[in-house]
């Protein structure tokens, strides 16, 4: 009677940890109302208690448990949470495979080493596990069940952002396809279908063997599952990296055809001049007008100069300028570029692009209105490096999240309240650049104002950046 109240009310702590991490993992990456997180909370609850009462005293059959409670918890997230029915998929297999997975490989561990302790320690020719014994191997996996959600929810961010109803579609089905393979092996194990020992060994050996078997079926299981999600994920994250890389490449042309054509037109501001002073004593003022007009339009003459020391910079840093001043943010900079820094004007570029481009965004979406949004930009000679720094208000809700210092490894993702934000491939492109040219990257919050500093030797085969700071 005690060890039957001690395993529930075990069993009923475990219970509500494991829902807790559950919560915890659609809170963060589903959309819910807060009615239908009561909902969620007390159905998930009253289902988990109601399908394990029922398997324990032999109402319902092993098989027909996990099935009924893998649709039952499917059906319930489709039915409470406000997101496309791809992504609540995605993220019912991912729990049901990392919960099945896990629980099954630490059964099957540690009754497989209770069977071991028994027979070589306590001397028992044909050992098998008492109804507790039983009882606490699977409360201890329900706790490592526990563990296991919690890392998911804090290592899943990439994978449900900024993705298609089809990879979401495509992620899911894999994982609920291991997840019947192992369930349907469990269901053969319990009718006696086991792996042999081969010969006359015994019920010990047997037992060994079929708890062999599952050990290593979940561990393949669990690795081709995660190897498929996050290296689908990591091969989405570097095709959104090359697309936007190639979009930085168009850019950076067209900037580039930009300067070379206001070259043109002040390598002929004599033929020009002289063009110009034939109108005016013809007093032709319409076709003066316009070709005036044309001039300016050829040029790009409407764009001011920033004199940073690199005309391509220069024309990038005035359209980003006139961006901000657009959307109402103030603009300070104070920016110079050494002639022979040694950084490619392309690198120049995707560092500066999508730096600003992310401020900009931020400024928009900062949530502490009495603040008037600013971005304040910084750049020069450092010790024999190159410095760039850019500062800008970001509200009470930042511009990252999870950010390590030094190369600024990213962890996170962009997030407004639930809106994804996709800021973090223009972010990994910068860290690629920062990389390639031996520098480091910082970045962090100041009191609702984002930073990011990066510092570039200018010399990589004579500087070393650690050594300069």
């Amino acid at each position: 009677m005690i060890q039957s109240l001690a395993v529930a009310l075990m069993v009923l702590g475990f219970c509500l940890g494991y829902i807790g991490v559950i919560y915890m993992f659609c809170k963060k990456y589903l959309d819910i109302t807060r009615t239908n997180e009561k909902i969620f909370v007390v159905s998930l609850f009253v289902g988990k208690i109601g399908f394990y009462t029922l398997c324990r005293y032999g109402f319902i059959s092993n098989i027909i448990f996990v099935v009924w409670e893998h649709l039952f918890f499917v059906g319930l997230m489709v039915a409470v949470f406000r997101e496309e029915i791809e992504k609540k998929l995605l993220a019912a297999s991912m729990l049901i495979a990392a919960t099945t997975l896990t629980e099954n490989f630490f059964i099957a561990c540690f009754s497989g080493l209770m069977l071991w302790f028994l027979h070589m320690v306590k001397r028992v020719s044909n050992p098998v596990l008492s109804t507790w014994q039983s009882d606490g191997i699977v409360c201890i996996s329900w706790g490592i069940v526990i563990l296991a959600v919690y890392w998911l929810t804090r290592c899943s961010e990439s994978v449900f952002e900024c993705k298609t109803k089809k990879w979401y579609m495509m992620s899911a089905l894999p994982l609920f396809a291991v997840t019947a393979v192992v369930d349907v092996a469990n269901w053969g194990a319990s009718y006696g279908i086991l792996v042999r020992s081969g010969g006359n060994m015994g019920l010990y050996y047997d037992q060994i063997f079929s708890y062999a078997e599952f050990c290593i079926l979940t561990v393949l299981s669990a690795f081709a599952a995660g190897f498929y999600i996050f290296g689908m994920n990591k091969i989405d994250l570097e095709q959104k990296k090359s697309d936007q890389y190639h979009l930085q490449i168009m850019a950076y042309k067209m900037l580039e055809e930009q300067y070379c054509q206001a070259e043109r037109l002040r390598h002929d501001l004599k033929n020009h001049f002289i063009a110009l002073a034939g109108l005016l004593e013809k007093k032709e003022w319409e076709k003066m007008g316009c070709y005036l007009k044309e001039m300016e339009n050829s040029a790009g003459l409407g764009i001011s100069e920033e004199m940073t020391g690199n005309r391509v910079v220069d024309v990038l840093i005035c359209q980003k300028r006139k961006l901000a001043e657009q959307r109402n943010i103030a603009w300070e900079c104070e920016v110079q570029i050494p002639k022979e820094c040694g950084i490619h004007e392309f690198d120049l570029c995707v560092l500066f692009g999508n730096i600003l481009d992310n401020a900009v965004e931020a400024c928009e979406r900062r949530k502490d209105c009495r603040q008037h949004p600013f971005i304040v930009i910084q750049s020069g000679m450092v010790k024999k490096c190159f410095l760039l720094e850019v500062r800008n208000s970001a509200g009470r809700i930042g511009n990252c999240s999870n950010y390590t210092k030094g190369m600024g490894e990213y962890k996170g993702r962009f997030r407004d309240k639930g809106e994804l934000i996709s800021h973090g491939i223009g972010l990994l492109n910068v860290k690629d650049v920062v990389r390639r040219y031996n520098g480091v990257m910082n970045i962090e919050m100041q009191e609702g104002v984002f930073v990011i500093s990066i510092l570039i030797p200018l010399n990589r085969a004579e500087h070393d950046i650690k050594q300069v700071i």
